[in-house]
C-alpha cells in the first residue's frame, strides 16, 4: 500500500452520499474528498470506521472498495447505528456494524482485522447538535442530557447537580478553555437544579458577563459539559493506540478533530509514534523503531479544503501510515 498508488485528489472517486433514511439523522460528513484520498480504499480492502455516525464516510469507502471490500463501523449512539444501517443496507454483509465506544475498538473489531485503513471522526454529529431532544445544543431548548448513548451513564443535568462549584469551574476551564469559568460555575450552582438547555444557556450568558463575543457566551461551557459527560478526551487517548494496533503494515489512520484539545492529543500521539522529537542516540537515530510515518506534516484544514460545508469550519484532518514491523 505505497504512497505512490494513492490518488492526489479524490474528486474523481467521490460521489454525493445518499441521505440517511432515519428521520432526523441526516448528516453531511466533513472532509469527504480529502479523507478518501488519504485512505485510498481499494477492492478487497478492510476498513474500520470507529465513529460511524450516519455512515457518510463509510458509504464512500464501501463504494470505492467494491466489489468485495469490507467495512466495520462502530458507534455508541443507537440512533446513529440505525441510520447507518439503513444507509449501508445495499452493501449487504460487506458492512458490519457494531455498537460500542471507539476506545473499545481493539476488542470489538479484532476478529475482522487487520485493517488497511482506520477512520476516526471525533466529536458530535449534526443530528446530535441539531435535535433538541438530545440536549447537546444551546441553540435549541431541550432536556439537558448530552450523552452520546442515552441509555447509560450520567447526564449533563446530573453531572451539574453532583459537582461542587470548584469542580464545575475546573471542568469548564479545562474542557472549554473558558477564562470566566469561575463566575459561570458560581451562577450555575446558584440556580441549581437545571433540566433544560435553554435555561442553562441563558444563565451562562448572564453569569459570564460577556457582552460582545463572536460566538454565543455558552459555547465553551456547553463544549466542556459534553466532553465531561462522554469522557471524550480519555476515550480518544485510549482509541489512538488501539487503532494503530489494528492496522496492517501500510495501513493508514485518518483522524478528524474539531477543537484544539482533541487536535493536540492527536498531533502529539502521531508525532510520538513516528518518533519525531523523541529520544535519539549519539548518531541521531531513534532509540526505538517508529510505528508510524506521518502522511500529513500539517493538518488538512477543513475551512480551506471543504469551504461549502459549515461543519468543516473547525475540522482538522491528520493522517499517518503504519510502518512494517521489525
Amino acid at each position: 500500500m505505497s504512497a505512490a498508488r494513492r490518488p492526489r485528489r479524490a474528486e474523481a472517486v467521490v460521489q454525493a452520499p445518499s441521505q440517511a433514511l432515519i428521520p432526523g439523522f441526516e448528516h453531511r460528513s466533513v472532509l469527504l474528498a480529502d479523507t478518501l484520498a488519504q485512505l485510498a480504499p481499494r477492492p478487497g480492502g478492510r476498513y474500520l470506521d470507529g465513529t460511524l455516525g450516519g455512515g457518510g464516510h463509510a458509504e464512500l469507502i464501501l463504494e470505492n472498495s467494491g466489489p468485495d471490500g469490507i467495512l466495520v463501523g462502530i458507534d455508541r449512539d443507537p440512533a446513529a447505528l440505525r441510520a447507518a444501517g439503513e444507509r449501508l443496507a445495499r452493501f449487504g454483509d460487506r458492512a458490519r456494524l457494531l455498537r460500542g465506544r471507539f476506545s473499545e475498538m481493539a476488542e470489538l473489531a479484532a476478529a475482522h482485522g487487520p485493517f488497511d485503513g482506520v477512520l476516526l471522526d471525533i466529536g458530535t454529529s449534526s443530528p446530535q447538535l441539531d435535535h433538541a431532544d438530545r440536549g447537546f445544543s444551546f441553540m435549541h431548548d431541550g432536556p439537558l442530557d448530552m450523552r452520546m448513548d442515552p441509555s447509560t451513564g450520567e447526564s449533563a443535568a446530573e453531572l451539574i447537580d453532583r459537582l461542587t462549584e470548584e469542580a464545575l469551574a475546573d471542568v469548564i476551564y479545562r474542557y472549554g478553555e473558558e477564562p470566566r469559568s469561575r463566575r459561570i460555575a458560581k451562577a450555575i450552582v446558584a440556580g441549581r437544579p437545571w433540566t433544560r438547555t435553554g435555561a442553562l444557556a441563558a444563565c451562562v450568558a448572564e453569569g459570564s458577563g460577556w457582552k460582545a463575543s463572536r460566538t454565543h457566551p455558552a459555547t465553551r461551557t456547553f463544549q466542556a459539559l459534553r466532553i465531561a459527560v462522554n469522557n471524550e478526551l480519555d476515550e480518544l487517548e485510549r482509541a489512538l493506540p488501539a487503532a494503530v494496533s489494528l492496522l496492517a503494515p501500510g495501513g493508514r489512520l485518518a483522524v478528524i478533530s474539531f477543537h484544539s484539545l482533541e487536535d493536540r492529543i492527536v498531533k502529539g500521539f502521531l508525532r510520538t509514534a513516528a518518533e519525531i522529537g523523541t529520544a535519539r542516540d549519539a548518531y541521531g537515530a531513534p532509540l526505538s523503531a517508529p510505528a508510524l510515518r506521518l502522511c500529513t506534516r500539517r493538518a488538512i484544514d477543513g475551512a480551506e479544503a471543504d469551504p461549502t460545508n459549515p461543519r468543516s469550519r473547525s475540522a482538522r484532518l491528520r493522517v499517518a501510515e503504519r510502518l512494517p514491523t521489525a
